[in-house]
């Protein structure tokens, strides 16, 4: 058996108390929740491993292949830093309501207090309605000090950040930056394999037994990057059908946007790519002789092997991509 193709994965719905219902509505995902909030489409977090939806190795899971597979499936520069770790979580993330306000640790503190590694993010908006925003960073110069007092008068929104959003808004989460995804915003969310979030405002809201979520403050301290910044907004602008939204030493994000019809070629370089349709369609092409296609319909995902080395997509529709490598 080979890996050769572009791998689909069973995506891992997970409800939440702020969750709702347009990873359902909009993206076809099998739940009858009305609270779901998250669709993990391709990890190796102990507990929510991804399994295989399609073609030859349809029901193994992708630390199995990486086993298998090794290097052809990852690349040999990532095999060799991460061997049978997947290092990214893809996510698409519905929000009913806000989010908790959050942050994520580094990887030295990570590692130190919870053996994982750190949680860099971004995020790439898809739909908002209206007035829906996002909460990134600080709106002002901030010390530890003023911090806890804010904190501490239930005051914490009036040093923050907040940012209406629209389709196509993209932010990139540091570790140490705070940020919550606000009610009404619809997302991809690209990051490492980390499900490690220190909370330390959650509206004051409890669940259905009274009790409210636990919060992370002296946790938090430690990892809270206080620096400030006049824009958090990723700028990138769309030249020969593609952008580059992201590149940090753990991810490498790139937008393609393709009218219907259209035809783009993909050389492949030493890495799995991953490509996540955030708007229409796509046939992706592969093969030795490029004869064979898998889909990709809005709100799916797909893995490309680092053993392939070149792919070709086809638009059905007006369409956007993001394709990510490690």
């Amino acid at each position: 058996m080979s890996c050769n193709y572009p791998i689909k994965f069973e995506p891992i719905l997970k409800e939440k108390i702020w969750g709702g219902t347009k990873l359902n509505q909009l993206f076809n995902k099998k739940s009858t929740a009305n609270n779901l909030g998250e669709s993990w489409e391709i990890s190796t977090v102990k507990g929510d491993i991804s399994i295989v939806a399609n073609g030859s190795l349809k029901g193994q899971n992708l630390v199995q292949l990486i086993k298998t597979y090794k290097a052809d499936l990852l690349g040999e520069k990532i095999y060799a830093n991460f061997g049978n770790e997947f290092p990214l979580l893809i996510k698409f993330i519905d929000a009913k309501t806000d989010l908790s306000i959050q942050l994520h640790p580094n990887d030295e503190l990570a590692k130190k207090r919870h053996n994982s590694f750190g949680k860099t993010e971004m995020w790439y908006v898809m739909q908002a309605d209206e007035e829906a925003r996002l909460i990134v960073g600080f709106n002002q110069e901030v010390s530890k000090d003023l911090y806890l007092e804010k904190l501490a008068q239930d005051d914490l929104l009036s040093i923050l950040n907040e940012e209406k959003v629209q389709h196509g808004d993209t932010f990139f989460i540091p570790t140490g930056r705070i940020h919550a995804i606000g009610s009404g915003v619809l997302l991809a969310e690209i990051q490492q394999t980390s499900d490690i979030t220190y909370r330390v405002f959650d509206w004051n809201r409890v669940d259905d037994n009274g009790n409210a979520r636990e919060l992370h403050t002296e946790q938090a301290l430690d990892a809270l990057d206080f620096s400030y910044q006049e824009s958090y907004k990723t700028a990138y602008k769309v030249e020969n059908n593609s952008a580059n939204l992201v590149a940090c030493p753990y991810f490498t994000t790139n937008l393609l946007v393709l009218t219907k019809n259209q035809k783009q070629v993909t050389p492949l370089k030493d890495s799995f790519h991953i490509y996540m349709c955030v708007k229409g369609a796509v046939e992706i092409q592969y093969n030795s002789n490029l004869t064979e296609t898998v889909s990709l319909g809005v709100g799916e995902t797909v893995l490309i092997p680092a053993c392939m080395k070149e792919i070709i997509i086809v638009a059905s529709a007006d369409s956007e991509l993001l394709e990510v490598r490690s």
